[in-house]
């Protein structure tokens, strides 16, 4: 005779667990997204806005505003972003 269902077995019905068998366990979900889902996405996401916003900063790092504002606040940016030229002698 086999066995019947989960549900429908004695609670006192003893079963057998492996201590070498896997430990499974309940990990929290919300409509499938775990915890683990979610770090892994925020780890990403993270590099890609961190390579984003270098991209950014690479391309707008030739107007005055953002040496003045970003760039210079940097330690040894500002003699780098420094204009020694004087104004009446700079075409700009």
């Amino acid at each position: 005779m086999p066995f019947p269902t989960p549900v429908l077995r004695s609670v006192n019905y003893p079963q057998y667990k492996s201590q070498y068998g896997p430990k499974y366990h309940y990990q929290p979900q919300v409509a499938g997204i775990t915890s683990k889902s979610l770090f892994s996405f925020g780890v990403k996401a993270a590099g890609f806005g961190g390579v984003a916003l270098f991209t950014v900063i690479f391309f707008a790092s030739g107007i005055p505003r953002i040496q003045d504002d970003i760039l210079k606040k940097f330690p040894g940016m500002t003699r780098y972003y420094d204009r020694s030229v004087p104004a009446s002698d700079s075409p700009f």
